[in-house]
C-alpha cells in the first residue's frame, strides 16, 4: 500500500509560484522584444508607455502583452509600412509573429521553465 499526504501550503506556494512565473515570462518577453527595437518608434510612447504586460488573470493561467495605442493595429497589420529606423533599426510591422508562430516560437516555454525552476528554488530552501 501507498500512502500520499499533500501538504497543501506548498501546493499554495506552489501556485503562486506559477503564477509569477507566468507574469515574468511576459515581463521578459516584453523586454526582449524592446530591446530587440522591431516595435515602430516615433515618440517612444507607444513601446514604452503604452505597451505593458496585463497579469489581472495570470491565477487563471493567462497574461497579454497589451498595446493600448489608437495605431497599434494599424502599424502592426500593414507590414507594407516604410517604417523609419531612426529610432527602431528593426522597426516593422507584425513584430510579435517569430514569437507566435516564427523563430522564437519555443522561446516562451523556455523562458517560463527558467522562471519556475528558480521560484521553484526559492520554495525549497
Amino acid at each position: 500500500m501507498v500512502s500520499i499526504s499533500l501538504q497543501s501550503n506548498a501546493l499554495e506556494q506552489l501556485k503562486t509560484a506559477l503564477t509569477r512565473a507566468l507574469a515574468q515570462t511576459a515581463e521578459a518577453i516584453l523586454a526582449r522584444e524592446r530591446a530587440d527595437a522591431v516595435i515602430p518608434m516615433d515618440s517612444g510612447r507607444m513601446q514604452n508607455r503604452q505597451t505593458f504586460v496585463d497579469a489581472a488573470r495570470a491565477r487563471n493561467g493567462i497574461v497579454e502583452i497589451v498595446t493600448d495605442a489608437p495605431q497599434a493595429a494599424r502599424l502592426y497589420f500593414h507590414p507594407t509600412y516604410h517604417f523609419r529606423r531612426d529610432k527602431n533599426a528593426n522597426a516593422r510591422g507584425e513584430w510579435w509573429e517569430p514569437w507566435i508562430s516564427g523563430s522564437r516560437r519555443g522561446e516562451a516555454a523556455g523562458l517560463f521553465a527558467l522562471s519556475v525552476q528558480t521560484l521553484a528554488k526559492e520554495i525549497l530552501r
